[in-house]
């Protein structure tokens, strides 16, 4: 579904403009580096062992990578399908239709980039409550959601016989690149991991209040993570090294 530039102020109210900005742009995923990674997630602990120690996914690199406020009220309320009816926005529509259009491409948006499951092209009914008022979509903590969505796919894959691995895939590979940049590909700079490759673009689409110092403090927080009925663990006091602590 094309990003059209008039639903682009209803994203931004909503804070998830710049993570449109990623969906825009082709997305090629390393499903064998992927794999490994996966084989050495433990999902009693959320960690990666590594042969240096261990290291995860934090707080911290889902502001990084997707520009997501991490703070703010938790993500917890069948399916359809209306891709193809919300495909393309016709021209010289009213503003009460680019404002439907804007909704369903955020539905699409969090059904896909950050909550995608194996239900391909079908979207969850249960973002519409959250479609009422796009200015308070921006006070929920996406950030915290997303990340509990990631360490619940990981550890499905590491505890049972799940082939597939669903969830927000972008961040897990671009937290890899960010931290492990010997396994770049060749063409790094041509792929859209803007935040990974250190763009400074990126600063003017973010969530306004998510770079500051006290949302800064929430990345060191050991706390639960909030999606719906799922919970999980932030457990960062184990990986204080990665967030620069002895």
């Amino acid at each position: 579904m094309p990003m059209h530039e008039r639903i682009i102020p209803y994203l931004e109210r909503a804070g998830l403009y710049h993570l449109a900005r990623l969906n825009s742009r082709w997305f090629w995923l390393d499903e064998a580096m992927v794999n490994a990674f996966i084989e050495r997630w433990r999902p009693e602990t959320h960690i990666f062992h590594m042969p240096f120690g261990e290291c995860t996914v934090t707080l911290q690199d889902v502001v990084f990578q997707l520009g997501l406020p991490i703070d703010g009220r938790a993500v917890s309320g069948f399916l359809a399908e209306f891709h193809e009816r919300f495909r393309v926005l016709p021209e010289d529509v009213t503003e009460d239709t680019v404002r439907i259009y804007a909704r369903a491409y955020i539905m699409l948006l969090l059904s896909t980039k950050l909550f995608g499951d194996k239900s391909a092209n079908r979207v969850h009914i249960q973002w519409l409550p959250f479609m009422a008022n796009f200015d308070d979509m921006g006070s929920y903590s996406w950030g915290s959601a997303a990340l509990a969505w990631l360490y619940r796919c990981m550890c499905r894959v590491a505890n049972r016989n799940i082939t597939n691995l669903v969830g927000p895939l972008q961040l897990l590979q671009s937290w890899i690149f960010c931290w492990f940049p010997s396994l770049w590909p060749s063409g790094f700079n041509d792929f859209s991991f803007l935040l990974a490759s250190s763009s400074l673009d990126v600063l003017a689409v973010v969530h306004p209040e998510i770079l500051t110092a006290k949302h800064s403090r929430l990345w060191r927080v050991k706390t639960s993570l909030i999606y719906f009925s799922m919970i999980e663990w932030h457990q960062v006091d184990r990986v204080v090294a990665q967030l620069g602590g002895v």
